[in-house]
C-alpha cells in the first residue's frame, strides 16, 4: 500500500483541527446530564478553548519522539504520567497515585479504580491511528498502552481500542457503518462499550429518532452513572449516525446528547476530519477556533518543545507515522506519487486470528521484557497482604529464545514477610518441534504480624549462561499492627 503525502497529511490535520473544533463546541456543556439543544459555539471566537482530550495527546507524541515506535510501552507512559501530567482528576489521580505508590500498569489502572470504566482513555486514541493509517490491528497495541496506565483493563480500554481502530481504519474507509463494525470487531462481544453501540445501531436501522435512542443508552448505563465510556461512545456513534455526513449536525447531536460532551464532540470531529480531510469542515468552524493549541493538562515548563499548533502537530504526527509504519514492517509507504490501497478489503480492517489470541492474553498481568524471556505478573488474590492469611502470586516465564532455559530463582523480601511457597529452579522448553515456551509456578507469601503499608519484593530469576538477570518487582500492601 502507499499513501500520497499531501493526502494523508491533510487527514492527519483534519483530525487535528476537528479535534480542537469539537472540543471547544463541547467544553462548556461539560458534566451536563439532561438533554440539551446545542446549536453553536459558547466561547470567544478566534481561540480553541484548551482541552485535556488533545493535551494529553502532546505528551505521547513527545514519548514516540523520544522513545520511538518499537520501545515506547505502558510503563513508558506511566512514567510520562507522573512527571508531565499534573491534574488528579478521577482515574488521572488514581492511576498516577497506584503507580507513585509502586503498582505498575496495567495494575495501576486496575486496583481500587471506581473509574475505570470512564472516558479518560478514548479521548487521547488519535495520535496512535494517525501513525497506523490503515492498520488498526497494529494500533490496538498502542491503545492497550496508554489505556490501561489509568483504565487497566477496564470499559475505558475497550473503548479507547473501539475508538483507535475506527480512525486508523477511517484512513481508507468512509462507510460509517462499517467503520463502526470494523471497530466492534476488535472489542468481547459482551462488553459494555459494544452492547452501547449496537443499542445505537439497533434504533438507527428501526428509524427511532435519535433522542428516543439517547434515552436507551441512558437507561442501560444507569448502574455505571455518569461519565463513563460506553454511554459516551454510544453517543459520538449517535451524532455520527444521525448527522448524516454533516460535519456540523453530527457534531451538535452528539453534544446536545450531554454527559462528557467536550469528549464526544472532539472524537467525532477527529474521525469526520479522517474521513473527509480538511475540507470536509466548515470553514467558519475553523475561523472560530483557529489553529493553535491552548493546554490546560500538562506541564509544558518541564516538557519543552511541544507543538503550539494544529499544524505543527500534524507536521510532526507525520513523520513519527512514516517511523511506526516501518518499524513494525507494515509495507505501507508514503510518497508523492498517487495513492495506492491495493486489494484493501473490509476484512482485512477488521479484527483477524492474531488479535484475537493477543486480546485473550489480556489478563491484567504485568508484563516485563527481559530480551530472552518475558515474566508475567498475575495477582490473582489481590496485593493486600494481612495477618495470617497467605497470598498468591502467580507468575508467568516465556522464553523468547530457540534453546532450553534453566532459571534459577531467589526471592528477596522484606522484614515481616516470609515466603511459603516458591521454587527455587525451573526448566523452560524451547527447541526445535516443541510448542511448549513457557513455566507457570505460584509464589506463596505471608505475613508474620507486623508488616509496612507498602512492601516491596524482588524475585530474582537467573538463566544460567545468560547475563541478564530478571529482577521482578512485587509491590504488596500491608497494615501495621496496633
Amino acid at each position: 500500500m502507499r499513501f500520497n503525502e499531501k493526502e494523508l497529511f491533510d487527514k492527519i490535520y483534519a483530525c487535528w483541527i476537528g479535534k480542537s473544533i469539537g472540543g471547544t463546541l463541547g467544553t462548556p456543556f461539560e458534566g451536563r446530564r439532561e438533554l440539551l439543544d446545542v446549536t453553536g459555539f459558547n466561547s470567544p471566537p478566534g481561540r480553541p478553548l484548551p482541552n485535556d482530550d488533545l493535551d494529553l495527546q502532546l505528551i505521547w507524541l513527545r514519548a514516540l519522539e523520544n522513545y520511538g515506535p518499537l520501545a515506547l510501552n505502558e510503563r513508558v507512559l506511566g512514567e510520562y504520567w507522573i512527571n508531565y501530567i499534573p491534574p488528579n482528576w478521577n482515574e488521572y489521580g488514581i492511576g498516577k497515585n497506584n503507580m507513585k505508590a509502586g503498582l505498575p500498569p496495567p495494575l495501576s489502572g486496575d486496583y481500587n479504580n471506581a473509574w475505570k470504566h470512564s472516558n479518560g482513555a478514548w479521548i487521547r486514541s488519535e495520535i496512535w491511528a494517525c501513525c497506523t493509517p490503515a492498520r488498526p490491528d497494529l494500533v490496538t497495541k498502542y491503545a492497550y498502552y496508554d489505556a490501561c496506565v489509568d483504565h487497566g483493563t477496564g470499559e475505558g480500554t475497550y473503548a479507547e481500542i473501539f475508538t483507535a481502530t475506527v480512525e486508523s481504519a477511517a484512513f481508507v474507509e468512509k462507510d460509517r457503518e462499517k467503520l463502526i463494525a470494523t471497530g466492534l470487531s476488535y472489542l468481547p462481544e459482551d462488553c459494555r462499550v459494544a452492547r452501547s453501540v449496537r443499542i445505537v445501531l439497533d434504533g438507527y436501522h428501526k428509524k427511532l429518532d435519535w433522542k428516543t435512542v439517547r434515552e436507551q443508552v441512558l437507561k442501560d448505563s444507569e448502574d455505571l452513572g455518569w461519565f463513563q465510556a460506553p454511554a459516551n461512545v454510544a453517543y459520538v456513534v449517535i451524532g455520527w449516525l444521525y448527522g448524516e455526513g454533516d460535519f456540523k449536525r453530527s457534531l451538535l447531536t452528539a453534544v446536545s446528547c450531554g454527559d462528557d460532551t467536550d469528549c464526544t464532540g472532539a472524537t467525532l470531529g477527529s474521525i469526520l476530519g479522517i474521513i473527509g480531510g480538511y475540507e470536509s469542515i466548515p470553514k467558519d468552524w475553523i475561523a472560530y477556533v483557529g489553529d493553535d493549541i491552548v493546554s490546560i493538562a500538562i506541564d509544558r515548563g518541564s516538557m519543552w518543545n511541544l507543538p503550539p499548533t494544529c499544524t505543527e502537530l500534524a507536521k510532526r504526527t507525520l513523520n513519527m507515522t512514516r517511523q511506526v509504519l516501518l518499524a513494525h514492517n507494515t509495507g505501507i509507504t508514503i510518497g508523492d506519487g498517487p495513492a495506492d490501497l491495493g486489494d484493501l478489503k473490509k476484512e482485512t480492517l477488521a479484527a483477524g486470528d492474531a488479535y484475537k489470541k493477543w486480546f485473550a492474553g489480556i489478563d491484567g498481568s504485568i508484563d516485563y521484557d527481559f530480551i530472552h524471556a518475558r515474566a508475567l505478573v498475575r495477582f490473582p488474590e489481590g496485593i493486600e497482604i494481612h495477618g495470617e492469611k497467605e497470598l498468591g502470586v502467580r507468575i508467568t516465564i516465556v522464553n523468547k529464545m530457540p534453546n532450553q532455559q534453566h532459571y534459577d530463582i531467589r526471592y528477596i523480601v522484606p522484614e515481616g514477610i516470609r515466603v511459603v511457597e516458591g521454587p527455587r529452579h525451573i526448566a523452560v522448553m524451547t527447541s526445535s518441534g516443541c510448542t511448549v515456551n513457557e513455566e507457570r509456578f505460584d509464589l506463596i507469601l505471608a505475613a508474620d504480624g507486623e508488616t509496612a503499608s507498602v512492601n516491596r519484593i524482588i524475585v530474582e530469576i537467573a538463566a544460567i549462561g545468560r547475563p541478564t538477570v530478571m529482577l521482578i518487582p512485587l509491590v504488596l500492601y500491608g497494615s501495621v499492627s496496633r
